[in-house]
């Protein structure tokens, strides 16, 4: 595998923990309690495959290239629509971190109440999340391919 391998991986990694957080929600509701708690735990390791990946990736571009992302330049017209995902994709991945790890605590902790309450805001904002980190490599690296 090369570093230009990661992203596809990564966008793998994402799409991967999206479905995991779709059938943990899907258990759930159909009162599926282990069934939930193994997608969830599998959406989590996936979740954090992808941020060692990620953070490896833009490591190594840092080191290799002198920058650590690939700017999104061409088509012009398309950029500040890239740059809004981009940066709500950012946000909302500064902001999940915290609530994944209060949700899993709580759950842990056998408090589901307080867990249940958590995970309504954590569930759309980690699909958010995930969905938006397969968008943004589709559109870096296949619909509009960007060079280095």
């Amino acid at each position: 595998m090369t570093l230009a391998d990661i992203p596809a991986v990564n966008a793998s990694l994402n799409g991967l923990s999206a479905v995991l957080l779709l059938y943990g929600f899907y258990h759930i509701r159909a009162g599926h309690k282990l069934a939930h708690r193994n997608c969830m735990i599998a959406a989590f390791i996936s979740s954090s495959l992808f941020l060692g990946c990620y953070l490896y990736y833009h490591y190594q571009m840092q080191q290799q290239f002198g920058r650590a992302h690939t700017s999104f330049t061409d088509p012009a017209w398309f950029r500040p629509i890239y740059l809004t995902i981009l940066f709500t994709h950012l946000l909302g991945a500064f902001v999940i971190l915290p609530l994944i790890f209060t949700t899993f605590y709580r759950a842990i902790r056998g408090q589901f109440e307080q867990h249940k309450t958590i995970a309504r805001v954590t569930l759309p904002i980690w699909l958010y999340v995930s969905f938006t980190g397969v968008l943004i490599y589709l559109l870096l690296y296949q619909v509009f391919p960007q060079r280095r």
